[in-house]
C-alpha cells in the first residue's frame, strides 16, 4: 500500500462504514488491552517502525505538542515544563486513551480548541493505531509495545524533561479486579509516585469515578523504571489504567473516528479531577528544577 495521508485513510474508511451500515471499529480491529509484553509482536518501538516503514499516517500515528519555551537572559532560573501526558497505546489500540490525553492536556479532542478555558495546558505525546479491519492489516494489537519497551525519541525525550508524566492505558475489568456483578467502570491508580497517586485517588474519587490502587495489581501497577511515566526528572510519576467499560462512558460514539466529537460530561469530569491532581501536585516543593 502506497503512503497516503491518514485523513484521506479515514474518509474513505468512513465512507465505506456509511455504506455498509457498520462501525469503524469492530472486535476485529479493537484489540483487547494488554499490560504486559506477553503476546507483543514488537519488542521496541523502532522495530515496529523499521517494520512499518512508510505507514506511518496509515497503520499507526504518533501525535504530540511541545509548548514553546524562550529564555535569552543569563541569570535567573530558566522556564520549564512540569507535565507531560501520554497515551502509549492510543487510536484503536487501547480506545479512548488519545481523547483522554488530549483532554487532560487541556484540549478538545476533535477541535484542539482549549477545553479547559484560561487554564493551564500540557505537553502531550501519544501513539496511535489505526487499523481498520477494512484495510485487511491485521490487529492492532499487534502494534502494542509495553510500556517498559517503548523507546520512541520523541516520547522519552519529552518524559525525560518532565518533572511528571501522567500516563493513560486502558485495561479489562478482570484485570482490575471486578467481579461478576460489580461496576465495571474502574480506574487502577499506579506509577512510582506516591504523592501523585494519592492526589489522583482523592480527586478522580470526588469526581464520583471509583479507583483501586495499582499496588494490588502487578501487571496494572506502572513501577517499572523504564516505563515512560517513570523517566522523569524525578525518577516518578503517575499511571491510570482505564477499564474497558469506563472509556466507552465517555463517548457516544465509540468509534475510531467517533470518539473525539462525541464526548460526554463524563469524559470532562474526568479529564478535569486528573487535571485538579496535576495542579495540586505541581504546588509541592519537589517541583523545582535547581
Amino acid at each position: 500500500m502506497s503512503p497516503v495521508n491518514r485523513r484521506t485513510v479515514l474518509t474513505a474508511a468512513l465512507g465505506a462504514a456509511a455504506v455498509s451500515s457498520t462501525p469503524l471499529v469492530t472486535g476485529l480491529g479493537a484489540a483487547k488491552a494488554h499490560a504486559t509484553s506477553k503476546g507483543d509482536k514488537y519488542k521496541t518501538n523502532t522495530l515496529m517502525y523499521k517494520d512499518l516503514s512508510g505507514q506511518e499516517g496509515i497503520q499507526y500515528a504518533r501525535r504530540y505538542r511541545r509548548h514553546e519555551l524562550f529564555d535569552n537572559e543569563r541569570g535567573g532560573r530558566p522556564p520549564y515544563h512540569r507535565t507531560t501526558v501520554m497515551a502509549l497505546h492510543g487510536g484503536a489500540i487501547e480506545k479512548g486513551t488519545s481523547e483522554l490525553c488530549l483532554g487532560i492536556a487541556g484540549y478538545h479532542p476533535g477541535t484542539l480548541e482549549p477545553l479547559f478555558p484560561g487554564e493551564p495546558v500540557y505537553d502531550y505525546w501519544m501513539f496511535e493505531g489505526l487499523r481498520l479491519p477494512s484495510m485487511n492489516l491485521g490487529s492492532n494489537r499487534e502494534l502494542h509495545v509495553t510500556a517498559k519497551n517503548c523507546d520512541d525519541h520523541v516520547a522519552i525525550a519529552m518524559a525525560t524533561s518532565s518533572l511528571n508524566v501522567l500516563s493513560l492505558h486502558g485495561c479489562k475489568a478482570e484485570q482490575a479486579g471486578v467481579r461478576s456483578g460489580q461496576d465495571p467502570k474502574v480506574v487502577v491508580v499506579g506509577g512510582l509516585n506516591a504523592a501523585f497517586k494519592k492526589l489522583l485517588h482523592e480527586e478522580l474519587g470526588a469526581a464520583g469515578f471509583k479507583t483501586v490502587d495499582g499496588d494490588d495489581f502487578p501487571d496494572l501497577a506502572g513501577v517499572d523504571p523504564d516505563n515512560p511515566c517513570n523517566r522523569t526528572v524525578l525518577r516518578k510519576g503517575g499511571q491510570l489504567e482505564l477499564t474497558t467499560e469506563l472509556r466507552e462512558s465517555f463517548f457516544g460514539t465509540d468509534t475510531l473516528a467517533g470518539r473525539a466529537d462525541s464526548t460526554k460530561p463524563e469524559f470532562k469530569a474526568f479529564a478535569g479531577a486528573c487535571r485538579k491532581a496535576i495542579a495540586r501536585l505541581e504546588t509541592g516543593a519537589d517541583q523545582v528544577i535547581l
